[in-house]
């Protein structure tokens, strides 16, 4: 693992306060890299697919649903997911109060490139590599054996406890959701969850993303196009500041969100295991000139030591093994070491034909 950055840290939180009316040179990506806005939709149904929980499992026209969204978006939002309303404004209102704090304590959890776990301002540690406009804070969650709670913040106060209960809720429902994917691809519903390791053997991390007011948001993104790495992503989205955005065929989808709406996504190991028939999907978020954006991503992973491949029954003579197994670990420690990187991960364990 690299035990340290290669150029000194710097909080975009604390760059966008300073006034500043242009974008210092390392955060304007190249030009094809830049946000798109796709004002011309006509004719398209371009709106994420939203999923009411409470249809879905009472089966099986939802599981249809569901497998149309994961072959067809990779993305989903889900109402009546069983997430209580007001833990989801408390902990994204926490989350806001602890960005709020002088970036001297915040860098009291200054983290490194060796875990992540911590306050940091980037992914990846190439030596003058284009930047994201972004600040965060990642932590882990699951297994228990690796959580920490020390290394959360401490203020503003109960943030660790609204992480807690936030987590758990979430767990929750990722236990649900990994047992519907299955049955959509119909596996028996507690196959994917074998694959992965067991529900006391998977993994999550937490990721409070933060992003500042930024001068000239048509030259850069808060998070550079990319696509999870781990299984799947539950998202808590800013429901006043749009900036997530989908790729849908040549275009990007700004996601519009649902009020008390979660957004899930697929990550590369589900598409590893589908053998691609469940797809994940670049996704970038932009920013912009007068409002500031604060969203949760809890990813559920894989436990890290077993190799991921795909799942034997879901091979055919006309579509054999399109992937290379590997281990969790070592599948993420690629994206540590480049950063986001579009579909260049997982391409690269294609099956050689």
């Amino acid at each position: 693992m690299v035990a340290s950055w290669p150029e000194p840290i710097v909080s975009v939180q604390a760059l966008s306060q300073t006034g500043l009316s242009t974008v210092p040179n390392r955060y304007i990506k190249p030009a094809h890299q830049r946000p798109v806005y796709n004002s011309d939709q006509s004719g398209l149904d371009m709106e994420v697919p939203v999923l009411d929980m409470r249809d879905v499992w009472r089966k099986p026209e939802g599981l249809r649903r569901v497998r149309k969204a994961c072959e067809e978006w990779g993305f989903f939002q889900v109402v009546n997911h069983g997430v209580d309303h007001m833990l989801m404004e408390s902990v994204r209102g926490a989350w806001r109060e602890f960005f709020d704090l002088p970036v001297e304590e915040k860098r009291k959890y200054a983290n490194s490139p060796d875990t992540y776990e911590g306050y940091g301002s980037r992914i990846g540690v190439v030596k003058d590599a284009k930047l994201d406009w972004s600040d965060y804070f990642f932590l882990n969650y699951l297994p228990a054996s690796i959580k920490n709670p020390s290394k959360w913040p401490s203020q503003p106060p109960k943030i660790r406890e609204l992480i807690e209960e936030y987590g758990e809720e979430v767990r929750k429902l990722c236990e649900r959701l990994v047992e519907t994917l299955s049955e959509s691809l119909g596996l028996e519903p507690n196959h994917l969850m074998k694959a992965f390791g067991g529900e006391d053997k998977v993994g999550a991390n937490l990721r409070a993303n933060f992003y500042p007011k930024c001068p000239q948001p048509h030259l850069t993104l808060g998070l550079s196009s990319h696509s999870d790495p781990g299984g799947i992503t539950i998202v808590l989205p800013d429901e006043k500041v749009a900036g997530l955005q989908v790729r849908r065929g040549d275009c990007w989808v700004t996601v519009k969100s649902v009020p008390n709406a979660l957004i899930v996504n697929i990550g590369d190991q589900v598409q590893i295991l589908s053998n691609g028939i469940y797809k994940s999907v670049e996704h970038q978020v932009v920013v912009n000139s007068s409002m500031e954006r604060v969203s949760l991503a809890l990813f559920y992973n894989p436990r890290s030591d077993i190799p991921i491949g795909p799942v034997k029954e879901l091979l055919t003579e006309n579509r054999p093994a399109l992937y290379k197994p590997i281990r969790f670990e070592e599948y993420r420690l690629l994206i540590r070491q480049k950063g986001p990187s579009g579909k260049n991960q997982v391409d690269s364990l294609l099956a050689s034909t």
